[in-house]
C-alpha cells in the first residue's frame, strides 16, 4: 500500500502492509529484525499499540476515520506501550525517523491506496 501525506506531497510509504485480523494485529512486527525505509504496518482497526517483543524503535501514526493524522510518537522504543488515542481508528507503524524526514504532523491529512 502507498501511503501519502497530503499537507507536503512526501510518501511516507511504499510499501505499506495491512493487518486487520486480531491475530495479524497481535503479531504486528513483533519477530522483524527491521523496518526498511518506505516499509510500514496498518493496524485497523486500532487506537494502542504496544512494542514488546520487538527489536527495534518505531515511529507510530494515529490516525482518524478520514485519515487525518490525530497523534504522532516517535522513536517508540521496544517493550513499551502507547497512549489510547480515542480518535484514532487505525495505526501506521513506520521506521523510527519517519516522522521527522517527512515532517508529518498532527492535522496532516494522509492519503491511503
Amino acid at each position: 500500500m502507498l501511503i501519502k501525506n497530503f499537507n507536503n506531497n512526501l510518501i511516507l510509504a511504499d510499501r505499506a502492509k495491512l493487518a486487520k485480523t486480531f491475530m495479524s494485529r497481535l503479531k504486528g512486527l513483533m519477530f522483524r529484525k527491521e523496518l526498511d525505509e518506505g516499509e510500514g504496518l496498518i493496524l485497523m482497526p486500532c487506537n494502542m499499540v504496544h512494542t514488546f517483543g520487538m527489536r527495534f524503535p518505531l515511529d507510530v501514526v494515529f490516525i482518524s476515520r478520514d485519515n487525518t493524522i490525530v497523534h504522532t510518537i516517535q522513536n517508540l522504543q521496544p517493550n513499551r506501550v502507547s497512549p489510547m488515542v480515542k480518535t484514532a481508528v487505525r495505526v501506521l507503524e513506520l521506521p523510527a525517523g519517519t516522522i521527522s524526514r517527512t515532517n508529518t504532523k498532527e492535522g496532516d491529512q494522509l492519503f491511503i491506496n
